[in-house]
């Protein structure tokens, strides 16, 4: 059983929701990544997702665009994120990450190749923004073979009937973007993706991690009654990049936004 369904089995046998922060690699310096990773889930992060920066992130709003673009003025690569996850595993062998990013840099490396890297490195699922699933069985493939979980992206525009296929393709969670646009755009309508889990769950039986739109603790408590994981980047890549002058305080800023959003979930029933 992977990394991922274990936290979700585990988190539902207790009553509890998910909370699944995400930070750009190499953003703002390459060096702190990995103890920014150990303080969110100090914080209480139970899932990592780690963006692998790259120099059009069309899914992005500006802020994380900008995140985006802080790494690459290091020249973070594919494999330097690679780099600090094997390096985030030599104290945590049990907090899943999920790299989440676009296809260049994986065709680059070969399917297989990133497979067998990925693995290594202690990488439990990939989400891959640019890929559909009906493009992916090839890179599907090659990621089971590695006990690597495929995610993907449901959208609001997104048909029922398309959904059920995205999710046979997908295992470990769906990520359902709560607002149509890139991140950080427009108002969460927290009812509107309440009626949307709600179908969702009538074609698939894998986890729904809900992001886009969630900010604080208000937001992070009301997608929790609904949803089965809560999904932050924005707010932290941002409060990341005001740091970029003292890097070395963002392990601890993004740990300070992350742990109210933590006791807000923890008080949802």
């Amino acid at each position: 059983m992977s990394r991922l369904s274990t936290c979700f089995q585990k988190l539902k046998a207790q009553g509890r929701k998910a909370l699944i922060p995400y930070v750009v690699a190499g953003d703002p310096e390459p060096g702190v990544t990995v103890a920014t990773l150990h303080a969110l889930v100090a914080a209480g992060a139970d899932i990592l997702e780690l963006g692998v920066p790259f120099s059009d992130p069309m899914a992005d709003g500006p802020t994380i665009t900008l995140g985006h673009e802080r790494a690459l003025r290091h020249q973070v690569s594919l494999h330097d994120v690679l780099a600090m996850v094997r390096e985030f595993r030599h104290r945590d062998a049990d907090t899943p990450v999920v790299l989440m990013g676009y296809l260049n840099p994986v065709e680059i490396t070969g399917y297989g190749r990133f497979a067998e890297l990925a693995a290594a490195a202690g990488v439990d699922g990939v989400l891959t923004v640019d890929l559909p699933p009906e493009e992916a069985e090839e890179f599907n493939v090659e990621l089971r073979a590695q006990h690597i979980d495929p995610i993907y992206l449901l959208a609001p525009t997104t048909t029922l009937t398309r959904a059920a296929r995205i999710a046979a393709a997908a295992s470990g969670y769906v990520y359902y973007v709560s607002l149509k646009g890139v991140t950080g755009a427009g108002t969460l309508d927290t009812d509107a993706v309440a009626e949307r889990i709600k179908a969702l769950r009538g074609v698939t039986d894998l986890p729904i991690g809900v992001g886009f739109g969630i900010k604080d603790p208000e937001s992070a408590a009301a997608v929790a009654r609904h949803a089965d994981g809560v999904v932050v980047g924005s707010v932290l890549v941002q409060r990341a990049g005001e740091l970029a002058a003292t890097p070395d305080e963002v392990p601890a800023a993004l740990a300070a936004i992350l742990a109210p959003l933590r006791q807000a979930i923890d008080q949802v029933k």
